[in-house]
């Protein structure tokens, strides 16, 4: 890269107007800085020229300056109106949207101050005023429930409705199997069989079937809902699930992939009913290892539907049905946990947030999900699955494309930081080859288990990582250490994996598939959507939160410091996991200033420290539902 470089990319840029370009192809960490007077214009995520202007010295970025906006990623931007001195502008949501939309007279006419709409760009000229906009989409009262929630699924690029030749084209596909299609079939539905999912879930994608062998071994299946079956190729149903890529799991409901007759009645594993799955099947010996694999298409019926705690209560109080298959699955999947572990797969055990909702969406109580032994159960034997498939696709039809669920290694400079980062709390990580190898990263959360500082390190190692994507260039899995992985086992909520049945049935039947140009554009359209979906999800909880602090302003929580700056530290409520800020002037006992070199603010007459990792008691100050954020203050 040289000084007058034309440089064509996507550009990120950040809530003060400074952005990165990363030139198409480019690797992480080879880009260029664009400082604010540079924008011109561009907003996060589009894909810009821009040229080199200054080349960096000392290992800093090269500078430049974007000369065209080749493409715009958004079209659309939600927030909420604000009238002011006779003006209106949208106000956005997003905090990479670094300007307010101005809203012309005839657009303003249209709506209230403190609406939350949609508004698009419609013209902007000149980089140092606001861009106008037009009003495509009117929600309703920001601070709404139902209104935000809308506007989350809108702005992600979802919709809960599906076009109505979508829904017609569902609802005529025929809910009998034939015989002809059952001799096509291996037949487990004389065998055990039973499924394990949230207890509100209604799509299930996998079901478990077992049986002792006359040698002493066992037959464990694990049966994935047929999707591929009843979504044909080219259809309107099969298109509008290629757009989708992915079922959105929100606070309060799901926005599906597929129509609710495929995904929570036709495909769906319910118990007592004959149902159609694409299986992989292990013969597996008392040390959970594997004697014999088969795949391919199966019918099944499963005979009991649990929830992860009813499940839970079987193997606690070694009562109940199926407790022999629940005992069993339960030993081979901790010999399974151990090996995977012993490879070098990374043992995150992060917090997730559940909420009680009254009938009207409004959280009541907010607590974190205990992950049992069931939930492990199931996760080990869908991660057995995935590998076996993503092997035996690659070694038997190795002409063929395949769709990968890749994990890269971490950026050096990344990890060179969370390294840096660990020293202050007394830890050390050795590097190799430029790398960190995954058992020092094990190791690390082994030691840091149980201290203030856990949670804080391991979310900072989470942060290092790359993010996992879909790719027909198999690079392996970092984080679970698998030189082959995909993903099988969940079809009625993901794309890529009705991709990966028909690879694996093309592969089963040695058929030739369409090229890898096709898989690889689908596989990158499902990365992105899945990346939009968790914001959406993440967006979705983050409203519940601030929802439920506003109604207790004033009171007591115990408090982890995730987070230290100048101007205050960010605070996660131990127990509801709820995230807000306690400002240096609300610090009432002391003078504090930041010591960016130990992570800490000190009080400058006390010398107090205040460090990143510390429990504290803290107070709920304010909590804005319309900015989603909330403020804390020590509690005296």
């Amino acid at each position: 890269m040289n000084k007058g470089d034309l440089i064509k990319g996507k550009i990120s840029v950040t809530a003060k107007k400074i952005g990165f370009v990363r030139e198409e192809g480019a690797l992480l960490g080879n880009d260029i800085f664009v400082p604010p007077d540079g924008i011109n214009t561009a907003l996060n995520g589009d894909i810009v020229t821009a040229e080199v202007s200054e080349m960096g010295e000392g290992g800093m970025k090269p500078v430049g300056r974007v000369l065209k906006i080749e493409t715009r990623a958004e079209t659309s931007y939600v927030g909420t109106v604000s009238k002011r001195g006779g003006m209106c502008f949208l106000i956005p949501d997003s905090q990479k949207m670094y300007t307010d939309i101005y809203l012309p007279e005839t657009e303003c006419a249209k709506v209230s101050a403190n609406e939350k709409v949609a508004v698009e760009i419609s013209e902007w000229k000149d980089p140092s005023k606001a861009p106008s906009g037009k009003i495509v989409k009117i929600f309703g009262p920001a601070g709404n429930n139902e209104v935000e929630i809308q506007a989350i699924i809108f702005s992600s690029g979802f919709s809960e409705n599906f076009p109505q030749d979508v829904l017609k084209e569902a609802n005529a596909i025929s809910h009998e199997v034939s015989n002809e299609e059952i001799k096509k079939r291996r037949d487990f539905r004389e065998t055990e069989t039973f499924t394990i999912d949230p207890i509100d879930a209604k799509d299930y994608d996998d079901a478990i079937s077992y049986k002792k062998l006359d040698n002493g071994n066992f037959e464990i299946g694990i049966h994935i809902a047929d999707v591929s079956h009843y979504l044909t190729e080219g259809s309107l149903l099969e298109k509008e699930a290629e757009k989708r890529a992915t079922s959105v799991y929100l606070v309060d409901r799901t926005v599906p992939m597929l129509p609710e007759i495929l995904s929570n009645d036709l495909c769906s594993l319910k118990a007592d009913i004959d149902r159609l799955a694409f299986s992989a099947v292990f013969e597996l010996d008392s040390e959970a290892e594997i004697v014999g694999e088969w795949f391919g298409r199966t019918i099944i019926h499963s005979n009991t539907r649990f929830s992860y705690e009813s499940a839970q209560e079987v193997l606690d109080k070694q009562t109940g049905p199926h407790l022999e298959a629940l005992n069993m699955l339960n030993r081979l999947a901790y010999k399974l946990r151990e090996r995977k572990f012993a490879a070098g797969a990374i043992a995150f055990e992060t917090d997730e947030v559940k909420f009680k909702l009254d009938e009207n969406g409004k959280p009541i109580a907010v607590y974190k999900k205990v992950r049992g032994d069931t939930h492990k159960l199931v996760e080990d034997f869908m991660l057995l699955a995935n590998k076996r498939v993503a092997e035996f696709v690659t070694k038997k039809s190795q002409a063929n494309p395949f769709v990968y669920r890749n994990h890269d290694l971490p950026n050096i400079d990344r990890i060179s930081a969370l390294a840096t980062f660990v020293q202050k709390f007394g830890y050390s990580l050795k590097m190799r080859d430029d790398a960190v190898p995954l058992q020092e990263l094990n190791n690390l959360m082994i030691r840091v288990a149980g201290t203030p500082e856990q949670n804080v390190i391991q979310t900072s190692i989470l942060r290092s990582m790359a993010k996992a994507a879909y790719s027909t260039k198999n690079i392996g899995h970092y984080g679970l250490a698998f030189e082959y992985y995909t993903h099988f086992t969940s079809p009625i909520r993901r794309y890529p994996d009705v991709m990966v049945h028909r690879l694996l049935q093309a592969s089963l039947l040695g058929e030739k598939t369409k090229p890898a140009s096709y898989y690889e554009h689908l596989a990158e359209h499902s990365s992105m959507r899945e990346q939009e979906a968790s914001e959406a999800e993440r967006a979705s909880i983050k409203f519940k939160q601030v929802e439920y602090m506003k109604d207790h302003i004033g009171e007591t929580f115990d408090g982890l410091i995730t987070g230290v700056t100048k101007w205050g530290m960010y605070i996660e409520t131990v127990n509801e996991k709820c995230e807000g800020m306690i400002k240096v002037m609300d610090i009432a006992d002391d003078y504090y200033v930041y010591d960016d070199k130990n992570y800490q603010l000190v009080g400058e007459k006390s010398g107090k420290a205040l460090r990143l990792g510390d429990l504290l008691k803290v107070v709920v100050k304010n909590a804005d539902v319309e900015k989603r954020m909330i403020d804390f203050s020590l509690a005296s």
